[in-house]
């Protein structure tokens, strides 16, 4: 099953979208205000990484860049 998002400009379209949904081709489902909330990414992020020196933090990319991984 795929799920998307649509944007109804026409009311036609909401029509055509019932008359899908009556055939059982799809389901319509109304949109969740809880399920598209802004998340505060910093607050839910905040200490998952260990804190680095910039330039062990360039050494690994370089690493990263040469494909060596041995040294990570």
């Amino acid at each position: 099953m795929q799920s998307l998002i649509v944007d109804i400009i026409n009311s036609k379209a909401l029509k055509l979208l019932q008359d899908l949904e009556s055939l059982q081709l799809i389901r319509v489902r109304k949109e969740n205000s809880k399920q598209h909330a802004t998340v505060n990414w910093a607050a839910k992020y905040k200490g998952a990484m260990a804190k680095q020196s910039p330039a062990d933090i360039d050494k690994q990319l370089n690493d990263l860049r040469n494909g060596n991984l041995l040294s990570l």
